[in-house]
């Protein structure tokens, strides 16, 4: 297990107040075009998904590690390995759209829940971009949820 997935499983567990206001400073920041620097996580890529709130209706985004399966982006609700699931993925679930940006381009997707061997194939491909969603799978009891976003038509 990773430092750094350590200390942001600590921060999603005790620190909330603060992981979710860096988490809205870094939406923000990139959407003003503050672009290389908040293109990434650490070492890993990122885009903004941006999805209705399910008891506000107010449109809320934020920054995902980004993880490509053909056209498809394939997203795992990690929540740093807190116990309880991300309010984005909970958003999702609810609402079945949402608007993502990758690279400057925009376009709308579906959400689909992964299961069996392809949520297995797609977990790979996470944790081969950003070692430390195994490091959250260790340090809650919960299965991290793997969704696919595929294009919307």
């Amino acid at each position: 297990m990773s430092l750094l997935g350590r200390v942001n499983n600590f921060s999603s567990n005790h620190l909330d107040p603060f992981a979710r206001a860096f988490s809205r400073f870094h939406a923000r920041r990139h959407a003003a075009g503050k672009g290389r620097l908040f293109d990434r996580y650490f070492s890993a890529p990122v885009f903004a998904l941006t999805v209705r709130g399910r008891r506000s209706g107010e449109p809320r985004t934020v920054m995902l590690i980004l993880t490509r399966r053909g056209d498809d982006l394939i997203v795992g609700a990690s929540n740093g390995g807190n116990h309880k699931p991300p309010a984005w993925y909970l958003n999702l679930r609810d609402a079945g759209e949402a608007e993502v940006e990758v690279d400057g381009e925009r376009w709308r997707v579906t959400p689909r829940p992964t299961e069996g061997a392809e949520r297995d194939e797609c977990w790979q491909l996470l944790v081969a971009t950003y070692p430390d969603f195994a490091t959250y799978q260790r340090l809650t009891d919960r299965q991290i949820p793997v969704i696919v976003l595929e294009r919307a038509t």
